[in-house]
């Protein structure tokens, strides 16, 4: 495989991206799973996708899956470099404005058609153009055009420099042939669509003309199933129905023989948080933000929910982004519970207030995280009101609507950069859920944006850290453990330092 001419902007600490695989005895014991099949894989998910469509992909759990049908023209590895993909070769103009791919040979789609440079430029300019969609699509309103130079390049010019943009190109690329992806979603990454039963299932198939050889899926179908009451997630993996679950509850870990399943531990790759409505009084006050940051100790939440694992984040970052995380930001609201009172009283509030954190009813981490901080913040007489909903109406009243006071949620990166976790605070940002405004920051984060040193757009970026914790845009916890079982009759699988599970790597054990 190519090497990309310029150097991947960012690698991760093997440690964090990889994690470590704790075993058991391979001997005796329940396989777990479908009674011992390893033509088939049935993976676990709490929540249904929603979308096929990857401009719509707004939720982890679809990015997750879609990882697996779409290829882009670069991909992330497990290390967090980007690599050739659908191009084979990629350069970037020395004033970041130019970014020119060469086209791999013979890369096809699961419907059997040969990727042109038509099909990147319609997919690209696709993104662009869209008025809906998911995160991603905002970032590529700074394409200006897309140039087929010739039948295997093509240029992508930005309308300012930006050499943060490779990692966008990471999107799936599709045929300009298929006009919904969502009735017929047609892609040409390691696995095909099947089918799709909406709250239950989505089937995929091992698409035999997948363009790297070795990367090739070893699973014949991969089955996600939709798992709504997680209470009964260990008990499904252990009664054979599930073969493989990822962020599985630290609690239910109990329920599997190590004789069946192997676990493997590394981070989640987000930021969790009690994200509040900047918007909405009392939290349109600094001081108010301040106080309930003082009030709490990440580490009781963490030995609540996980046993003590987990890893404090002090602002929007998380550690696998070695390159930009500060650690040294724990530190600012270290628990105060006097000072969180007299911030209170100056703010006017000083017999304390109520609101409400919604939370979704699929994510019992975040659940007892609301639980945890309910207890905390009651020590300033501040009252909190838990509320359970589903998940769809998460995203239609809290992230889209924002209709809310506080959440606790986990926000990740859609792509591997910086301005995947940052760009959502700028105040005139559409997914800036939280309603922050702040000059400060929209300063800071526009000159990082404009950089082209990279060290200075890398001092840039951490000063926009910086303001989100001493403004406290979100009180902000932590890096959630994840806990991954698979049963033993499979191996390989692999972290990545995104939201990623790449279902191809994971094989037969021998």
């Amino acid at each position: 495989m190519s090497n990309i001419t310029r150097k991947s902007f960012l690698s991760l600490s093997a440690l964090s991206a990889v994690g470590l695989a704790t075993c058991g005895s391979d001997q005796g014991g329940a396989q777990g799973g479908t009674s011992g099949d390893t033509d088939t894989l049935t993976c676990g998910m709490t929540q249904d996708i929603d979308s096929m469509d990857p401009i719509k992909a707004e939720s982890a759990a679809t990015r997750e899956l879609l990882f697996n049908v779409y290829d882009g023209l670069v991909k992330p590895d497990v290390e967090g470099n980007l690599n050739p993909a659908v191009a084979s070769d990629v350069s970037v103009s020395s004033d970041g404005t130019t970014y020119s791919f060469t086209l791999r040979e013979g890369v096809k789609f699961h419907n059997g058609e040969v990727v042109t440079p038509e099909d990147v430029k319609y997919s690209i300019e696709r993104y662009r153009d869209s008025t809906t969609g998911g995160s991603l699509v905002s970032a590529f309103a700074a394409v200006d055009h897309v140039d087929v130079v010739d039948e295997s390049h093509v240029d992508v010019v930005l309308k300012e420099p930006d050499t943060d943009f490779l990692a966008y190109f990471a999107i799936g690329i599709t045929p300009a042939s298929v006009a919904d992806l969502e009735a017929d979603p047609v892609g040409c990454g390691p696995y095909k669509f099947s089918s799709r039963s909406p709250l239950e299932k989505v089937v995929l198939e091992k698409f035999d003309d997948y363009w790297d050889a070795e990367g090739t899926a070893y699973i014949r179908t991969v089955i996600f199933k939709v798992t709504t009451n997680t209470d009964s997630i260990g008990m499904e993996l252990a009664g054979g129905s599930l073969d493989l679950f990822y962020r599985l509850p630290e609690a239910q870990l109990s329920q599997l023989s190590e004789d069946a399943f192997t676990i493997y531990e590394g981070g989640m790759n987000l930021v969790q948080a009690l994200y509040l409505n900047n918007a909405e009084k009392p939290f349109d006050d600094v001081r108010v933000r301040q106080a309930l940051a003082y009030a709490i100790d990440p580490q009781q939440i963490m030995d609540y929910v996980s046993g003590g694992k987990g890893a404090e984040v002090g602002s929007s970052m998380y550690p696998a982004f070695a390159k930009y995380f500060m650690p040294e930001l724990n530190d600012v609201y270290n628990q105060d519970v006097e000072r969180a009172r007299k911030l209170l009283d100056e703010a006017g509030l000083k017999d304390g207030f109520s609101f409400t954190i919604q939370v979704s009813n699929a994510h019992p981490q975040h659940i007892e995280t609301a639980e945890v901080l309910k207890e905390q913040l009651a020590a300033i007489d501040v009252t909190v009101d838990i509320q359970q909903i589903e998940w769809s109406s998460w995203l239609s009243d809290v992230y889209t609507g924002r209709k809310f006071e506080g959440t606790v949620v986990g926000v990740d990166a859609s792509a591997l950069n910086a301005p995947s976790m940052l760009s959502r605070f700028a105040s005139d940002a559409d997914n800036n859920f939280v309603n922050f405004s702040s000059a400060a920051y929209d300063k800071a984060y526009a000159k990082a944006r404009a950089a082209i040193d990279d060290d200075e757009k890398t001092e840039l970026y951490k000063e926009c850290e910086r303001i989100l914790a001493e403004e406290c845009a979100s009180v902000y916890i932590q890096d959630l453990p994840s806990f991954v079982a698979l049963a033993k009759r499979f191996t390989g699988y692999e972290f990545y330092p995104l939201y990623a599970q790449n279902l191809a790597t994971i094989q037969p054990s021998e």
